[in-house]
């Protein structure tokens, strides 16, 4: 058994090669089938976010295993596989291990500790278990990394006041606004006519940090208005006009600020669109969708600036600094809860020679206990068969209780290898495998 993962991120691939790798919510069973349909494959899950999609898998042979994954990852691209690779990361056993753990803390991140990775790794592992696609090794894996992001958050201040992708898009507006007017310190958004596309869970996010950035009145764009409206009654404080987007590009004509993150397969702010509305005087999109809702050339239309996840950087950059003794703190409880799963999963090795050695030791014992039970004759009541039964039982495991309790505790692997290898040749087992 071999644990490893395979994908890219915001760290590996531009947004124009991530948002062609992108699972939502319809395609992943699909995808799940497709990866569990490879014969190297025993368990897999996948984690799809706009910064990462990421193939965790638990494979029989790693190398073809991690072929057939780049393979899947290629085909679903619609990329060759040269063009592909250099994008890609794969990481085996350990370090695939110390990556997840550190995913679900939020050290992996765009944003430094922001939460919301953390709620996409326990919906990894619950979708993970409703498709049957992850098993007892992924499984606990998983569970591990929800538990240790929970623990980094509980235990350090890495996630007091992080910012999230969101409002990470929010400042980097201010900023470019103060900017535009020479100053260096962002600045208040009262003066922006803005209008959010989208009423998911990251368009409520960017209302909310809108609302504590100066935005007073704002319009929301949504396929259905009264999805629009139901977040729009969550802000009281605000002033907010809900339309359907039938009404998008006229919203676009009397905006200053557009903020796009939607679950829309295909762009739905282009360059042609905004070249009807022109002359635009003055108009800033920020895009965090992915894939993008907003094509690159729009920014060729004169007025229009466009802005997309991997933008963030120039202000993710600014709170990470800070945030570094914070994460050494966490780094630490990471490496903990890592040793704790591998000194559990290394002593899985040990079960089915133990499980060989339980069976020879019944086999002895049921032979001595049929010899032992025809000497004491047929006067024997049922309940006295049954006592002499149980004691053979109890011998066998009082027997096995030393070995089964050391050689699945905690242990260098070398050793556990060396002392299942003695165990067979002194009862005679069958060879344990050693890889």
């Amino acid at each position: 058994m071999h644990i490893a993962v395979i994908g890219l991120s915001h760290h590996t691939a531009p947004v124009e090669v991530r948002e062609r790798l992108s699972i939502t919510d319809e395609t992943l069973p699909n995808s799940l089938r497709s990866l569990m349909a490879v014969q190297e494959v025993q368990e897999a899950s996948i984690l799809s976010t706009c910064n990462r999609l990421e193939i965790y898998t638990l494979l029989r042979q790693p190398d073809a295993g991690i072929a057939a994954m780049a393979r899947f990852l290629s085909d679903r691209s619609g990329l060759p596989a040269t063009a592909l690779k250099p994008h890609l990361f794969v990481l085996h056993h350990a370090e695939a291990i110390d990556h997840l753990l550190r995913v679900a803390a939020g050290l992996d991140s765009l944003v430094l500790g922001e939460g919301q990775i953390l709620a996409q790794v326990k919906k990894m592992a619950r979708l993970g278990q409703e498709h049957k696609s992850t098993g007892p090794i992924l499984g606990r894996l998983l569970n591990q990394a929800v538990s240790t992001g929970k623990r980094v958050r509980s235990e350090t201040r890495l996630g007091k006041g992080a910012v999230s992708i969101s409002s990470a898009a929010v400042e980097l507006a201010q900023l470019k606004c103060a900017q535009e007017q020479g100053k260096q310190h962002p600045v208040n958004l009262g003066e922006e006519t803005v209008a959010v596309v989208g009423c998911g869970r990251m368009g409520r996010l960017l209302v909310q940090h809108l609302a504590a950035k100066g935005c007073t009145a704002l319009t929301l764009v949504n396929r259905t208005t009264t999805r629009a409206e139901a977040l729009a009654k969550d802000f009281p404080q605000l002033t907010i006009r809900c339309v359907g987007l039938e009404q998008l590009a006229e919203e676009l004509a009397r905006s200053s600020m557009v903020f796009t993150s939607t679950a829309a397969k295909t762009p739905m702010l282009t360059r042609a669109l905004l070249e009807q509305l022109t002359p635009i005087r003055r108009l800033k999109l920020f895009d965090i969708g992915v894939p993008r809702n907003v094509t690159a050339d729009v920014a060729a239309v004169d007025g229009v600036e466009a802005y997309d996840v991997d933008d963030l950087e120039e202000v993710v950059a600014r709170n990470r600094e800070a945030r570094q003794a914070t994460a050494k703190v966490a780094e630490a409880l990471l490496r903990q809860d890592a040793e704790d799963f591998l000194a559990w999963w290394d002593g899985l090795e040990a079960v089915p020679v133990l499980n060989r050695l339980r069976r020879t030791l019944d086999e002895v014992r049921e032979q001595e206990l049929l010899k032992a039970l025809s000497r004491m004759g047929p006067d024997l009541s049922a309940r006295e068969k049954n006592v002499v039964e149980a004691l053979s039982k109890g011998i066998v495991n009082k027997v096995l209780h030393g070995p089964v309790t050391r050689l699945r505790g905690p242990m260098e692997r070398q050793k556990r290898l060396q002392q299942l290898q003695v165990l067979c040749e002194l009862f005679d087992l069958n060879q344990v495998e050693t890889s």
